[in-house]
């Protein structure tokens, strides 16, 4: 009897393993992500935040800019319980100097730290795919030139970059559309380009000359298939790492640039904003600085745990 079931364990034990060999590359990826708790727990907050962001006027008690001037600044609930006389329930996180409610406006803030960390990495990736594709497929004189344009770039300061870009058109119409949020699309993708262009490029030239792609060729498929067909998917799992740590990269940015008022433009909320607004209180109430400042970490550190979690995911040399 014990060797029955000692014959059934084996026998199931090789079906398990059996059907991890079956998976995909892709679905095996996503199997080692989801057993990574970090990178789960990331996966939480960014959906979260993300389901703030999109149901904000729904869920926030007031408008971002509603004023509520009569009552001041006023501190969150909890510290009433360490003595502070200055607390109301109906804000749950305190108010800012003008009366305004912190959680609500932490709400309508997520909308745009978002936008920030995706929208302008969307501008990255399309550049740096476009550029490092071509400059490994084609190489000689189109190479040459792309990757020292590439160069070029690459020796300045990225966050000075940024804000140099970001003070030099703040004054256009390109600054003034969309309290300037278009300008910071604008500056983040003009820096942060170079970063993916070299990663791809250096990708592209390990696998050109596989021979999957030499077979390609022989049956008579043209560069852009065979880059869009055989090369891209081969290299994907880098890209969409890098991808995940520039998110938070982006959205950092944003903030430093509004915490030093020449990012978005108020009254527009967005973290870096309340961080720029609250140093005016902060030596009568940090709140308003410590609040966003605490968001702005908790979501930077869930995309760093994802970050790393499809790192290991992606790595075929990973066991999990």
């Amino acid at each position: 009897m014990a060797t029955a079931v000692t014959a059934q364990e084996k026998r199931t034990a090789e079906l398990n393993v059996l059907a991890r060999k079956q998976r995909s590359l892709w679905g095996d990826a996503m199997y080692r992500l989801f057993r990574n708790r970090a990178a789960l727990v990331g996966l939480v907050v960014i959906a979260v935040a993300a389901l703030v962001a999109i149901f904000a006027p729904v869920l926030a008690p007031y408008g971002p800019l509603e004023q509520h001037g009569k009552d001041g600044l006023m501190e969150p609930i909890w510290t009433k319980f360490f003595g502070s006389k200055y607390t109301d329930p109906a804000y749950l996180l305190g108010s800012d100097e003008l009366g305004r409610d912190i959680l609500s406006r932490l709400m309508y803030s997520s909308r745009v730290s978002l936008i920030i960390g995706f929208v302008p990495v969307s501008i990255v990736l399309a550049i740096g795919l476009t550029v490092g594709m071509l400059a490994g497929y084609v190489g000689g004189v189109l190479d040459d030139f792309l990757m020292r344009v590439t160069d070029v770039v690459y020796a300045f300061p990225d966050l000075l970059f940024v804000i140099i870009i970001v003070a030099t058109l703040r004054g256009t119409g390109l600054g003034d559309a969309y309290d300037g949020l278009l300008v910071i699309f604008v500056g983040i993708a003009v820096v942060n380009w170079v970063g993916v262009a070299r990663l791809v490029r250096g990708q592209v030239l390990s696998v050109k000359n596989r021979e999957f792609v030499e077979a390609a060729r022989a049956v008579g498929a043209g560069p852009g298939r065979i880059m869009r067909k055989h090369i891209f998917p081969n290299i994907l799992a880098p890209v969409i790492v890098t991808v995940a740590f520039a998110i938070p990269g982006a959205m950092l940015t944003e903030s430093v640039l509004s915490f030093l008022g020449i990012g978005i433009r108020p009254p527009t909320p967005t973290w870096g904003v309340m961080i720029n607004e609250g140093f005016i209180v902060f030596s009568t109430s940090p709140w308003p600085v410590l609040l966003p400042s605490l968001c702005i970490s908790i979501v930077l550190l869930a995309f760093t745990f994802v970050g790393d979690g499809l790192r290991d995911a992606l790595d075929p040399r990973s066991k999990m």
